[in-house]
């Protein structure tokens, strides 16, 4: 009967220290959090617009906060190819709607790989997920702008203008994923970087 009792107290004690089970806060000081998050972004108003909705999952987890940014940069390049569709022929049409469609697939990647088990802030496991997911995003990124420099050769201005708004769209999103996925590096680990 005590190793019941002391199997139960270890495990009660696991899982209050578990970042899964923290305590919920309320709805103000979540969408504080978001708001107070996105100032540091490029693009703090289309954060806010977009985050805000997610704030009450996301509570004060700067980690569940990156997670939800990478899944709605995702979403808009995946609308964004779905948009454009399948271009007839070839050209820029045809260029941006598969780098949109990359980006998007990129950013699953690195949401899937913030969303799994990470293990520690200062552990191996922490440091090569959260360089995969910083990888993923620059390059979804790159994607959208690469996305933007072949709209630029496009000769009809109708079609190339909506297009554009919704790849901008994704490359303010994809910005920001990326702003709030570099927050969480170790404050040890980042100032390396900058020095």
């Amino acid at each position: 009967m005590p190793c019941f009792l002391c199997l139960f107290l270890l495990l009660a004690a696991a899982a209050a220290g578990s970042p899964s089970r923290a305590a919920p806060v309320s709805p103000a000081v979540a969408a504080e959090f978001v708001r107070q998050s996105c100032r540091s972004t490029s693009f703090p108003r289309a954060c806010e617009r977009s985050l805000m909705p997610r704030a009450p999952a996301v509570g004060r987890s700067p980690r569940r906060l990156a997670h939800a940014a990478l899944a709605v940069a995702a979403d808009a390049a995946r609308n964004s190819s779905a948009y454009i569709g399948p271009p007839k022929g070839g050209g820029a049409m045809r260029d941006c709607a598969e780098t949109a469609r990359d980006a998007a697939d990129l950013l699953r990647q690195a949401a899937a790989e913030l969303g799994g088990r990470m293990g520690r802030a200062s552990s191996p496991r922490f440091a090569w997920r959260l360089s995969n997911a910083q990888t993923w995003a620059s390059a979804a990124l790159t994607d959208a702008d690469t996305c933007l420099d072949s709209l630029a050769t496009y000769s009809s201005s109708a079609p190339r203008d909506d297009v554009k708004r919704r790849v901008v769209a994704v490359e303010q999103a994809a910005s920001n994923a990326l702003a709030l996925v570099n927050r969480l590096q170790p404050p040890r680990r980042r100032h390396q970087m900058l020095s």
